[in-house]
């Protein structure tokens, strides 16, 4: 069985070290990048098969980013992280094909579970 890909895209280098570890110990392959030029080379060279996208990103931002990868392949699921209040931003995410949303500061443990039950499908121990 394949490795499945994790990308985690948000400026917070803080935030991105702890969904890799979070998400390596589920035994997801993980990248990361800060920004979208970055994401979208990633979302181009490995295909991940899941992308934590956070909304509000220096340069390109969050919906942009899902636009183009949406563009690149239709397949990749994409779970958004917003700042509270961005619900206007959340409604166009979702129209663009975003899965779900989860509000900073987010439960880990909710995160974890998600993205195991669009990854792995069925059950979540």
């Amino acid at each position: 069985m394949d490795e499945k890909k994790v990308l985690i895209v948000d400026d917070q280098n803080g935030i991105r070290i702890l969904l890799m570890e979070v998400f390596s110990s589920e035994g997801y392959m993980t990248f990361q990048a800060p920004n979208g030029k970055i994401a979208l080379e990633i979302v181009r060279t490995e295909s991940p098969d899941l992308v934590l996208l956070d909304m509000k990103i220096p340069g390109m931002d969050g919906l942009e980013i899902l636009k183009h990868i949406k563009e690149a392949d239709p397949e990749i699921k994409v779970i958004m992280m917003t700042a509270y209040g961005e619900l206007d931003m959340i409604k166009e995410a979702t129209e663009l094909g975003a899965l779900m949303h989860f509000t900073k500061p987010f439960d880990i443990d909710e995160i974890r579970t998600a993205v195991n039950m669009h990854l792995k499908g069925g059950a979540v121990l």
